[in-house]
């Protein structure tokens, strides 16, 4: 997997997951195509880390292992691309589920 996505300019709007995360370390790397931008945890360590988009599109916070890797959305007909990659705080399992 190349880092090519990393020269990309920084995005107006970041995603609402990566609003309160720093740049994600440089040995986390995607690719990105139309349909699917692909990241790959070169790290030693576990990171948690989400999607930038140039219209600011939400995305979710994904936790890899090292050697991990995870699917985000692509950059689609619109072309709404990749922009970096920030790390981010994910939310427990239950947070997502309504009350019973």
């Amino acid at each position: 997997m190349t880092a090519a996505g990393l020269l990309l300019t920084p995005a107006t709007a970041p995603s609402a997951a990566a609003a309160t995360g720093s740049p994600a370390p440089a040995c986390v790397e995607y690719v990105q195509s139309w349909r699917y931008t692909d990241v790959r945890n070169g790290c030693g360590d576990t990171v948690a880390v989400t999607v930038e988009y140039t219209n600011g599109q939400w995305a979710p916070c994904r936790v890899l292992e090292p050697g991990g890797r995870a699917t985000f959305s692509g950059y689609g007909t619109g072309g709404n691309y990749v922009t970096g990659l920030r790390t981010c705080d994910p939310a427990p399992a239950t947070a997502d589920r309504p009350a019973s």
